[in-house]
């Protein structure tokens, strides 16, 4: 679903009525019966619960969203890192090296499933077995970054055991931190600045004017490594979908 939108300065009170109707007409017309609809994506403001204007516009829609069977999936905070932000002294307890080849990223992306925060993969989870999930989210996303590969990163201990991994790349806007995790085996112990900090390096040298990135509002701990490595908030995505 592209754009759905109400006339936000109409006085009329049954304005989310409207859009219900709205919402009801078009889906009839473009979405075969008993098939779940697409979901709806909204960017908006970093500050839109502060904002009175803003969080009418966000919570009417939400609204009649609801009213139609949609419900809140996920906020996803947006973040960017721009050139000149110092990052963290490396603490060398890690080594990196490229990623070797699809397998591997597809092995290492279904074991961090375990135990994820992300709202889209929990629910793919619900659906699919992890593997399955893994190889859909490189086959929608990551195999479709036009940037090298030999960008992306594997994180280890000495000894050579994965830890974790990042793929830096170019999505079609932007420099961006396309996927980073932390193997559950090894989470709790900060290695998630570290490998996060790895990624931002590599664009970096790539002399990009910034770069960014998107986790979920509920994913405390990913969240907060992106703020400790120096990126910041600049807007946040509300996704609703159909069960």
């Amino acid at each position: 679903m592209d754009i759905f939108d109400i006339d936000d300065s109409s006085p009329d009170r049954d304005r989310v009525d409207i859009g219900v109707r709205l919402l009801q007409t078009a889906l009839a017309e473009v979405i075969p019966a008993n098939t779940r609809p697409p979901e709806y994506n909204r960017v908006v403001p970093s500050d839109w619960r502060e904002d009175d204007m803003a969080r009418h516009v966000v919570e009417d829609r939400m609204l009649a969203l609801e009213r139609t069977g949609a419900r809140l999936l996920v906020e996803r905070l947006r973040l960017e890192w721009r050139p000149g932000t110092p990052l963290p002294t490396p603490r060398q307890r890690l080594a990196f090296r490229p990623v070797r080849g699809t397998e591997e990223i597809l092995a290492l992306m279904t074991l961090v499933l375990d135990g994820t925060l992300d709202a889209h993969s929990r629910d793919d989870l619900t659906r699919m077995s992890a593997r399955e999930a893994a190889i859909r989210h490189y086959e929608d996303e990551l195999a479709h970054f036009r940037s090298p590969r030999d960008w992306w990163r594997m994180a280890t201990l000495p000894d050579g055991e994965p830890v974790g991994f990042v793929t830096p790349a170019r999505n079609d806007y932007n420099p961006v931190i396309g996927y980073l995790a932390v193997l559950p085996e090894h989470r709790g112990n900060g290695y998630i600045d570290e490998i996060l900090t790895e990624g931002t390096r590599i664009l970096i040298a790539q002399d990009v004017p910034r770069i960014r990135a998107a986790t979920d509002l509920g994913n405390t701990p990913m969240a907060n490594a992106f703020q400790r490595v120096g990126y910041v908030i600049f807007e946040r995505q509300i996704t609703m979908t159909w069960s």
